[in-house]
């Protein structure tokens, strides 16, 4: 195994020991990809596992996959030292094979599989190692560049869903998949927190929304294109990107201190809409938080208890009627890193509440 591969297993190594584990599977493709540096476990991604399984007993680490899903595997998927296990594609689920190869006292990061303990496996995938990092920054740039291609090509005339196809296309042409896109015009962005494509024309402005997956590392963008907007928008816009700008901070002091939890950000960003005259804008939708190998590997509410850690990405996505915001930071020890910024795209510069931090954040592009 490479040497990022084994700061990974070092971490199972611990989980197990704590759990009193002999083994630990993962079905899921999150973690598949976290697990392989990118491999790729999904055909239907609509289901909540794969078509192959990692197995790890404390010594090394094996797949099990249908035999005719097999030489993929071991052509595409997975690094060359990994051994792939067969069952026959109309024996049983993959659930099923991996209860038969398991060994007692093992547990998977699915509660569907028989006889194993169930086990949460995203706690596992932070920090981020160096390579997520690079897998991280690379995206980030690219999926920004694919949204803000789109931005400058759009007209008021075209329709939502015609906006989403462009950003699909761009996406794809950089080697991005796209779970989630979605366009809002001036008027469904007034009334929608999430403004999936419909048939609308765009408007005097538009929101663009994106995560996409690079090797299993996702990346969240939003873009606002301004064509005629009323003046609101702006001031909407800046007051959303203040509560950003709050939030970042506040994850930066979570996570220097001691015990720093996701509802410690969570209450510095209710602060933040009240500071700048939204004080119950927060209700309207989930504001982000922790993203990574999943779309928000967690999301920051009152009660959230969830460690705010470093080296790892986050994701936060005010918004204030009929505006929003939304970069993927890289938040290290020492800084805060917008990996989501192109430079050439036009910015401000926010500050947080208190005025302890500043950054540079897109505006919305006149057009």
């Amino acid at each position: 195994m490479t040497a990022v591969r084994d700061q990974k297993l070092t971490r199972l190594d611990e989980y197990m020991t704590e759990r009193e584990l002999t083994e630990l599977w993962f079905l899921r493709p999150a973690n598949f990809a976290w697990l392989t540096d990118g491999g790729n476990s999904t055909v239907d991604r609509a289901a909540d596992v794969g078509v192959a399984a990692l197995g790890y007993d404390g010594d090394a680490v094996r797949a099990l996959t249908s035999n005719n899903e097999a030489e993929r595997f071991r052509e595409e998927e997975l690094p060359s030292e990994v051994p792939i296990e067969t069952f026959d594609w109309h024996e049983s689920s993959l659930g099923e094979a991996v209860a038969r190869a398991s060994a007692n006292g093992a547990g998977a990061d699915v509660p569907t599989v028989p006889g194993l303990e169930s086990i949460d496996a995203s706690r596992l995938r932070l920090p981020f190692t160096e390579h997520d990092r690079q897998v991280l920054e690379r995206a980030g740039r690219a999926t920004a560049d694919a949204v803000e291609t789109v931005a400058h090509e759009i007209s008021p005339e075209d329709t939502e869903r015609a906006a989403a196809g462009r950003l699909r296309d761009e996406l794809w042409e950089r080697g991005l998949e796209s779970p989630v896109v979605l366009v809002g015009g001036a008027e469904r962005s007034q009334r929608h927190r999430h403004f999936t494509p419909t048939d609308e024309p765009l408007g005097d402005y538009a929101l663009l929304t994106v995560v996409a997956v690079d090797r299993g590392v996702n990346i969240a963008v939003t873009r606002t294109v301004d064509f005629d907007a009323p003046a609101w928008l702006r001031e909407r816009h800046d007051d959303a990107s203040r509560v950003a700008t709050t939030a970042m901070a506040a994850t930066r002091d979570a996570a220097t201190a001691d015990d720093g939890t996701a509802s410690d950000v969570f209450a510095e960003i209710e602060r933040a809409y009240a500071a700048v005259g939204w004080e119950d804008e927060w209700q309207q939708h989930h504001q982000g938080g922790s993203i990574g190998f999943e779309s928000r590997e967690w999301i920051a509410t009152p009660s959230a208890d969830a460690t705010v850690e470093t080296p790892a990405p986050y994701a936060w996505n005010p918004t204030v009627q009929g505006a929003k915001t939304e970069d993927t930071v890289l938040l290290s020890p020492t800084d805060v890193d917008v990996v989501t910024d192109t430079g050439s795209w036009p910015t401000a510069e926010y500050a947080d509440v208190d005025a302890d931090l500043r950054l540079e954040l897109p505006t919305p592009l006149s057009r």
